[in-house]
């Protein structure tokens, strides 16, 4: 099992005092874990609602805030659930893992369709999951999965403030949201491609110097004539 390093710049004051407060929660020691996870990607879909209405009504980024909050508590809590109660399952840890990127994925298409620019939003997709697979990569040859210094927890920050930030400007009347919002998703399209490239750069040097022995096996073909 690969080792979890987080290099996250929020954690510390995010996400390890949510950890340390899981004790005080109602949570039923016999809830599965998994349930955790799927009420988190269910916040996930209401904010990626949320973030598509941001620009045209009050109601949207606040909507967004509460979805990409309430996800980010979930994913801290379903963890610290399953350890706190021995119900550590890899099935769980796989179906965390799929839907995390995929919760991503919403959001990003709810910022797209706010700001009417769905070719930005085809290309920040195309940016997350390539980013997705190379992290999985990245811990199968080293053996550790981590989290950038600009991760998750970073990108969900600044979307419900985005989100915030846009149901205060269209309550109050404030004249081009859209067009700011179309600024921002761009210039983050725009850091996410840049961070792409500088991270495969490195994690290539990386799994070069610190990855474990290359694979030269071949292919299995069960269904082969000979």
């Amino acid at each position: 099992m690969s080792r979890r390093i987080s290099h996250s710049l929020l954690d510390p004051y995010l996400t390890v005092p949510v950890k340390r407060q899981y004790h005080r929660l109602p949570i039923p020691r016999r809830l599965p874990p998994e349930a955790i996870v799927l009420l988190g990607h269910g916040l996930a879909v209401a904010g990626a609602v949320g973030l598509a209405y941001s620009t045209s009504t009050w109601w949207g980024g606040l909507l967004a805030a509460v979805g990409i909050v309430g996800n980010h508590l979930a994913d801290v809590l379903d963890g610290t659930h399953a350890r706190a109660t021995g119900q550590c399952r890899n099935g769980g840890e796989l179906l965390d893992h799929f839907l995390d990127p995929i919760s991503f994925a919403y959001w990003l298409v709810g910022m797209a369709v706010a700001c009417g620019r769905l070719d930005l939003g085809l290309v920040a997709v195309i940016v997350l999951f390539a980013t997705a697979v190379l992290t999985n990569i990245k811990a199968k040859l080293i053996g550790e999965f981590t989290l950038a210094t600009v991760g998750p927890t970073e990108f969900k920050t600044l979307l419900a403030g985005y989100g915030l930030t846009l149901a205060v400007c269209t309550a109050v009347g404030i004249p081009g949201a859209a067009t700011g919002a179309t600024v921002f998703y761009a210039v983050l399209v725009t850091v996410g491609t840049g961070q792409l490239i500088v991270g495969l750069l490195l994690a290539v040097r990386e799994v070069n110097q610190h990855g474990q022995p290359a694979d030269t096996s071949e292919w299995v073909t069960t269904n082969d004539a000979a």
